[in-house]
């Protein structure tokens, strides 16, 4: 009688969930609230405490057997749990990330499941294949309606274009632009994240996971409404060589479709954060937490850490006996000024292979390759190579076996500019062979991170930031300060950034020039040091040259000491694009970082993360006459208030960094 009534109870919830078109799924705390509706296309509305953070929006996947996915779709069965764990974290800025949500799963007939999940910080969903036949992506939908004329902070493609297909070959290095959502171009791409400034000081930032064998997604506001829909790159048909310096692919013609999937794949997650206060943005591990766990077994060998580095200052050493540039004296005086500071790595950029052949086994004469790495092994620094992408791509198990054996470290791969589904597939394929070969990678031109450095921890950075290096060829045209206090909050939502800072010539708005043989940045001296606190950097650059860094031998012991990969993250203070304050922890010792925009500034730190007992920091603040001379500083050893409470003054373009270890 028992399992009779079970039976009949099983049918009877099945016949009345065949029949329900409307789902509401909460976040733990209760707060937000995703409600999915079925009737008809699939659509999900989210709100936030009872305030509206997006109105009725579609969302749908189109098919190459006429089906689309999210159209009179008939729902099998749907399916709910909670999930509360703990995720381990490598080479990230902190070691454990709290992954609580509800998860809700609708299975469907055409052999798709939708998923959506609700996290305190917001909601997310996917599609996921079940059928067992490989099939085409024609195009997807994700749209994002908002139901005012909000502002936002919005990364167009950068660069002057004549239609959309010529935008989906970037630089992915943008400047945010803050314009009501009506007001942006109806004709130019954005990518994300992007961040829309809501009543109340409430922010939501769109963004995406775990983006494997697909293109990536761009925003786009073509019809002058309160909305973004998602574009994409359709599939490569042809390219040919060419680009920068014959180092690139340069698509000449597409498919009709956007991605080519395999039985049962799983598309990117894409993801709605919401944020009461600023500061949660400059701290969230959404796109961490979502992507594939990792698929290397030992980590051991993957070592995190600092590189000196000859670009950006033009191989800039003065008071040596040799003439500086692509030559072994020149790089053995880098290995030694690394080996004497304790920085892990010197890199190679580009120049060490002939130019315009884009062959890697092809060394110029005046570098021996064996000898350096000999020579740098015995100072106990490690070779990185830069790699423009089509010579690396076009015979990567060979480089990678023959520098591997060599004992090079890793590669910077450079001038990929693109994320359609071919070029997304050329990162996994790095990366794992890569990996195979030992070998770090610090993907430089491409586009923002998506979670590949969970699935794959040998990729240590990533590029798309418009970072310093701007500044060797650009005066006050760029408000490089401005960008330094808003992409925090947006950009490094994604993940980690080779922003390469570390400048010992610092300029103020008035002063700053652009010069390619002796570089400088904007701001403060100090700003330069809170940087290697406040960016996210695993495999962090020393920009500037070792002459520079010998003259500034108190600046270099601060940047040598602080590390790439955390234990513990907390977001102190913070508003977008105008101040940010970080504190974050290694093995016991506690680094702080501030920065200001162009405005002069007062802040009170809150250093209640300390624990009890009495604490020492060595401060480095911007000095007295820092707002008409930028280098101008003063260090000094201080002890923590018992109140935990402490205020900082900041020049403009100013910062502020400290280091805080037990007494």
């Amino acid at each position: 009688m028992k399992k009779l009534f079970f039976t009949i109870l099983l049918f009877a919830l099945a016949n009345n969930l065949l029949g329900q078109e409307k789902f509401q799924l909460k976040s733990p705390d209760g707060k937000l609230v995703a409600a999915i509706s079925l009737s008809g296309k699939i659509s999900y509305t989210v709100s936030h405490e009872g305030d509206i953070i997006l109105s009725p929006s579609n969302l749908s996947m189109e098919i190459d057997n006429g089906i689309v996915w999210g159209r009179n779709s008939k729902l099998i069965n749907a399916k709910t749990k909670e999930v509360n764990q703990e995720i381990d974290a490598h080479f990230y800025k902190k070691r454990k990330i709290t992954d609580h949500y509800n998860e809700l799963i609708l299975n469907f007939k055409e052999d798709f499941n939708l998923i959506f999940r609700a996290y305190n910080e917001g909601v997310v969903y996917r599609f996921v294949s079940t059928g067992n036949k490989d099939f085409i992506v024609k195009n997807e939908e994700a749209s994002f309606n908002f139901d005012k004329d909000y502002p936002a902070y919005i990364p167009y493609v950068k660069g002057k274009f004549k239609d959309i297909e010529s935008q989906y070959f970037n630089s992915f290095e943008n400047e945010y632009t803050y314009t009501p959502l009506r007001g942006m171009h109806k004709d130019k791409l954005a990518f994300t994240p992007v961040i829309i400034s809501l009543d109340g000081g409430k922010k939501v930032c769109l963004a995406e996971s775990d983006l494997e064998s697909y293109p990536g997604m761009y925003l786009i506001n073509s019809d002058g409404s309160t909305s973004l829909r998602s574009d994409f790159a359709k599939h490569p048909a042809a390219t040919k060589q060419g680009g920068h310096n014959q180092l690139q692919q340069l698509v000449t013609s597409r498919q009709p479709y956007i991605a080519k999937s395999k039985a049962k794949s799983k598309f990117p997650w894409r993801i709605i954060i919401v944020s009461t206060k600023d500061k949660e943005l400059a701290d969230n591990d959404m796109v961490y937490r979502l992507a594939s766990p990792s698929r290397l077994n030992d980590l051991s060998w993957i070592k995190p850490g600092k590189v000196a580095w000859e670009w950006w200052n033009h191989w800039g050493l003065s008071k040596v006996d040799f003439e500086a540039g692509i030559n072994n004296d020149t790089y053995k005086a880098y290995i030694d000024f690394a080996s004497k500071n304790k920085i892990e790595y010197v890199i190679l950029d580009e120049g060490w292979a002939v130019n315009l052949q884009a062959d890697l086994f092809k060394v110029v004469p005046d570098i021996d390759l064996k000898a350096l790495i000999a020579y740098a092994n015995s100072k106990n620094v490690g070779i990185i190579l830069w790699a423009g992408y089509y010579a690396f791509d076009r015979d990567m198990e060979r480089v990678c076996k023959h520098y591997s054996e060599m004992g090079v470290k890793g590669f910077k791969i450079d001038f990929m500019d693109r994320d359609d589904q071919q070029m997304v597939d050329f990162h996994y394929r790095t990366a794992r062979t890569a990996a195979k070969y030992k070998l770090l990678v610090d993907f430089h031109g491409t586009y923002k991170p998506t979670g590949l450095n969970r699935t794959y921890p040998n990729v240590i950075n990533f590029e798309a930031v418009n970072g310093l290096e701007q500044m060797k060829w650009n005066g006050t045209e760029l408000d490089q300060v401005t960008y330094d206090v808003t992409m925090p909050f947006i950009r490094m939502v994604a993940g980690p950034v080779d922003y390469t800072q570390g400048a010992m010539r610092n300029a103020t708005k008035r002063t700053h020039r652009g010069i390619n043989d002796e570089p400088m940045s904007q701001g403060t001296r100090c700003r330069q040091l809170a940087e290697y606190v406040i960016f996210e950097s695993p495999l962090n650059m020393l920009c500037d040259s070792p002459t520079s860094y010998e003259k500034e031998q108190e600046c270099t012991d601060f940047i040598s000491a602080v590390p790439t990969v955390w234990d513990h993250t907390v977001a102190l203070d913070g508003q977008i694009s105008q101040y940010i304050a970080i504190a974050r922890e290694k093995a016991g010792v506690w680094y702080v970082g501030a920065m200001t925009n162009w405005d002069a500034r007062t802040m009170e730190l809150d250093l209640s993360f300390l624990k009890e007992g009495s604490y020492i920091a060595e401060v480095y603040r911007d000095g007295a006459n820092a707002n008409r001379i930028a280098s101008d500083y003063k260090k000094e050893t201080i002890t923590i208030p018992a109140n935990r409470k402490m205020t900082i003054a900041m020049a403009k373009g100013g910062g502020f960094a400290m280091k805080i270890y037990k007494k």
